[in-house]
């Protein structure tokens, strides 16, 4: 997944963008991968969303299991997030609705029933996968990129290498290693997703706000200040005599792009 500055994940000398998918079964033809969000929650919804977004992926929500199979009848997603209790209807009623009309789309379960009887029943449904609530964002995202990449049938989220690129700063994501130039920069477990998160989105100003919710999930209990500690911190590994490539837009937040 080498991508280049030129946008927010573009793909450089022909490749596809990240999150771009081929070939899928829902919707036919290229694309951004898209998510359907069903969970009767609204704003945990909007920050399911969002996080996706930041992912390269296209998504829609539904608050209800009527507007659910409604949304997956237009939207044609690749993939369904699903609250196993929504204010109309239960969650298994809604997966047999969507796969009467899309046989094999994936559907991670989201679910606040700890019993393993329930959680047995959704699988056996025809859910894929579930998280029980409360959950990490990013382990929804690491699920979600499982079952596409299990699902078969043509799904390719196109990841041609594990490489993000700003100017002379790689990170690999597989690997976890960053170099700036031909030094190796050793990072913490959080500095490397904040370094990631801002390498996924260059030039672009992320808010503190939305650096909390992805770095450090939305339940995040701390102070803001946490971001600008960690910036510093990244700033002295991978600025320190060098030209800056981490920026603060005063009231807005911080960006990350190339030096000099």
């Amino acid at each position: 997944m080498r991508t280049t500055v030129s946008g927010p994940r573009v793909g450089e000398q022909g490749r596809r963008p990240v999150g771009e998918r081929v070939g899928v079964g829902g919707g036919g033809g290229g694309g951004a991968v898209r998510v359907l969000v069903v969970d009767g929650e609204a704003p945990l919804a909007e920050l399911l969303c969002m996080t996706l977004r930041y992912e390269g992926w296209e998504t829609r929500s539904a608050g209800d299991g009527a507007a659910a199979v409604r949304a997956a009848r237009v939207f044609r997603p690749d993939a369904v997030v699903l609250d196993v209790t929504l204010p109309d209807m239960d969650g298994l009623d809604v997966l047999r609705r969507v796969r009467a009309d899309l046989p094999d789309v994936p559907v991670l379960f989201l679910t606040a029933r700890a019993a393993v009887e329930d959680r047995i029943a959704g699988l056996t449904a025809g859910g894929d996968d579930y998280v029980a609530k409360p959950f990490s964002l990013e382990e929804v995202v690491a699920r979600l990129r499982g079952l596409i990449r299990r699902s078969g049938g043509g799904w390719v989220v196109a990841r041609p290498d594990s490489e993000l690129v700003v100017g002379d700063l790689r990170l690999d994501e597989d690997s976890r290693e960053v170099w700036r130039g031909e030094a190796e920069v050793r990072l913490t477990a959080t500095e490397f997703e904040l370094l990631r998160f801002l390498m996924r989105n260059p030039r672009r100003v992320l808010s503190k706000a939305q650096i909390l919710d992805r770095v450090w999930n939305y339940d995040f209990g701390g102070q803001a200040n946490v971001v600008e500690l960690y910036i510093s911190y990244l700033r002295k590994k991978i600025d320190a005599g060098r030209p800056p490539m981490i920026h603060t837009r005063r009231g807005a937040g911080y960006l990350i792009r190339p030096g000099g």
